[in-house]
């Protein structure tokens, strides 16, 4: 069916598309502080995105929409931060797939 080589860039491309977010794919590496740093990012990334971006209260005591504030500019630096990681995903994947087909017989 499959070589060990196949088998290995299919199971870590399967942890990577899974696990992402929680550094699956370094802790089966066997890189625990890569992967405990990865949580860590991830968390910062997505809770500093949290924590910047507008919150409107959804009624106001006369009862009609709050106005929506206007974006905090301090966003960009967790969303560019996101996508240079989402970049970095991307390239492991591609790289495994690679992998996986340049396996010798």
């Amino acid at each position: 069916m499959f070589r060990k080589e196949e088998k290995k860039a299919l199971t870590r491309l399967a942890v990577l598309s899974i696990g992402w977010p929680a550094g699956l794919d370094r802790f089966y590496d066997g890189k625990t502080r890569d992967g405990i740093f990865s949580i860590l990012g991830w968390l910062l990334v997505f809770g500093s995105i949290l924590l910047f971006s507008p919150c409107p209260s959804a009624l106001q005591e006369g009862g009609g929409l709050a106005e929506i504030p206007s974006p905090n500019p301090l966003v960009i630096v967790p969303l560019a931060f996101g996508a240079y990681g989402a970049f970095l995903i991307l390239r492991k994947g591609f790289r495994l797939l690679r992998q996986f087909e340049t396996a010798e017989d």
